[in-house]
């Protein structure tokens, strides 16, 4: 097995285990594909912030984003403010029986899905510290191998995200009924205020 395969797959298996975990992001995706709504842009997008965002960190941004704390600060704020926003959309949805069934609900436009994924995306701290820094860092050990870590890297996240979306069209059973939507809009708002709490105190 060659040195290089390695360095790939050590890049696969660090960001999957990152990715892997209940986040605002990971949420959205979820319900994009329970709901079979514009899956495929919102996969792409996620998957291609991602490689956005890892191959700075292995450039250097990450050290930038590290000597500068302030962004991430205000990253912290922002973050925390759009969530609770969220949180309550979602809490509202959970006790509004009219918009919680696919067949129910009015189609949300692709420009606000995938302004809502940026913000998901952008205005969480966590994306620079876990993604940029992190990631970047464990790349550049690599030295002359780190950009093979950072397609390990995006190879796990466009996997990741494809899964999510487009396996949760499996889903769509279970969630003919309002309860079931009620449940995951109620779980989404508690995740959402819990995030936002966590950011405000971190």
């Amino acid at each position: 097995m060659s040195t290089g395969f390695l360095v790939v797959l050590s890049g696969f298996a660090t960001t999957m285990a990152l990715i892997a975990a209940i986040g605002a992001q990971n949420a959205f995706v979820l319900r994009q594909g329970i709901r079979g709504e514009h899956v495929l842009p919102v996969v792409a997008l996620c998957t291609v912030s991602d490689l956005v965002l890892i191959f700075a960190g292995i450039a250097g941004f990450g050290a930038l984003v590290a000597a500068h704390p302030d962004v991430v600060t205000v990253a912290k704020f922002g973050g925390a403010a759009f969530l609770i926003g969220y949180g309550l959309l979602a809490a509202r949805r959970a006790v509004t029986p009219g918009t919680l069934t696919p067949s129910q609900a009015n189609p949300s436009r692709l420009a606000g899905v995938l302004i809502t994924c940026l913000a998901l995306t952008f205005l969480n701290p966590h994306v620079y510290l876990d993604t940029v820094i992190l990631l970047g860092a464990l790349a550049n050990e690599h030295r002359d191998e780190r950009w093979l870590f950072g397609v390990g890297a995006v190879a796990a996240s466009a996997v990741w995200f494809t899964s999510l979306g487009f396996g949760a069209r499996r889903l769509g059973r279970l969630f003919a009924s309002a309860k079931t939507w009620r449940i995951l809009d109620a779980t989404i708002a508690l995740t959402m205020f819990a995030l936002a709490i966590s950011l405000v105190v971190s």
